[in-house]
C-alpha cells in the first residue's frame, strides 16, 4: 500500500514547476501502478498549450474556472469544479485559467511519467524510453 500526504510532497523533489504551473507528483512510474497521478495548479490568468503525443491524460477540475480548446477543431469547453476531460487521441490543446483564481486539477497520465520530464517546444513529453535514459 502506498500512502502519501500532499502537504509533505509539496516541498519534495516530487513537486515540479514550469512557466505559470506547479505539479505535485503523488504517484510516478517507479511506484509501479501503471499510471501517474498529480495535483496540478495553473496560475490565474495563464495559458498553456500542450500536445502529449506519447501519453494519454485525464484531468478532473477540483477548483477554479477556465477553458480547454482542442487545437485541431477549435472547439472550446468550459472548465469548472466537477468537469473532467480526457485526451484520448493525444489531442493538441490549450488550457486557460480564468484571471479570478488558479485552476487546481487532478491529473492521471498513462504511461506514467517518471518525474524527470520537461515539456518540449511542441508541448509534449518525450516517450518513456527516452525519459528513462535522461
Amino acid at each position: 500500500m502506498i500512502v502519501r500526504d500532499f502537504e509533505d510532497l509539496k516541498t519534495s523533489d516530487r513537486t515540479v514547476s514550469d512557466a505559470n504551473w506547479t505539479s505535485v507528483r503523488m504517484l510516478l512510474a517507479d511506484d509501479g501502478m501503471g499510471f501517474s497521478f498529480h495535483i496540478t495548479f495553473l496560475d490565474a490568468g495563464s495559458e498553456h498549450s500542450f500536445h502529449y503525443k506519447h501519453h494519454f491524460e485525464s484531468v478532473y477540475c477540483m477548483s477554479g474556472t477556465g477553458s480547454i480548446t482542442d487545437l485541431e477543431t477549435g472547439e472550446t469547453h468550459a472548465i469548472r469544479p466537477g468537469v473532467m476531460y480526457a485526451l484520448d487521441k493525444h489531442d493538441r490543446h490549450t488550457v486557460r485559467a480564468d484571471p479570478e483564481g488558479d485552476l487546481v486539477m487532478a491529473c492521471v497520465f498513462n504511461p506514467p511519467v517518471t518525474g524527470k520530464e520537461v515539456h518540449r517546444a511542441d508541448g509534449s513529453y518525450a516517450p518513456a524510453d527516452e525519459t528513462a535514459e535522461a
